[in-house]
């Protein structure tokens, strides 16, 4: 029995998980979902950790796979190849450097992203932020300094003219 009274794509059936269970794992990406504050699936073979809400951990955190952080962390948080995202309920106190690095939360450290940083419109970050491509949303909170270019570092930042800043909102 159908409830759609045509033929066409309403009437093929569609593939749902079990009850209780996400259709996909997923992860917060800057290049897919990231500006609706939602999750976006996460293609196969990609690892993703998670530091749920209830988490909280001291010390120092190093991998090779993207890192989404509920909880709160307190140390150094090093993942130079991947993502770390500070998702909505994340408290970091910590210094943070990564691939590309999206706080949604809070982050009270200095903030190294080797491509990118993305602090969106419920962002804080109390720190120094370093990065060539910077995206902050209207709303969101930078307390420090920001350094821009293809090598942050002093010496980078001065003598890199191709870095790009975005205000989204």
């Amino acid at each position: 029995m159908s409830l759609f009274s045509g033929k066409g794509k309403e009437d093929e059936p569609k593939a749902s998980a079990p009850p209780g269970f996400p259709p996909a794992p997923y992860a917060t990406r800057p290049d897919r979902g990231s500006e609706r504050n939602q999750p976006a699936p996460i293609g196969k073979g990609e690892e993703m950790a998670n530091i749920g809400k209830s988490i909280s951990i001291k010390g120092d955190l190093t991998g090779n796979e993207d890192l989404v952080i509920e909880g709160k962390v307190e140390g150094k948080v090093e993942l130079p190849n991947d993502q770390v995202t500070v998702g909505a309920n994340g408290i970091v106190k910590a210094e943070v450097s990564a691939k590309s690095v999206v706080v949604i939360g809070r982050v009270a450290g200095n903030v190294k992203g080797s491509e990118r940083i993305e602090i969106q419109a419920t962002g804080i970050v109390e720190g120094d932020v370093a990065a060539p491509r910077l995206v902050v949303a209207e709303g969101a909170v930078v307390n420090g300094s920001i350094q821009m270019g293809k090598q942050t570092g002093a010496a980078g930042a001065a003598s890199a003219p191709a870095a790009e800043v975005r205000k989204v909102g």
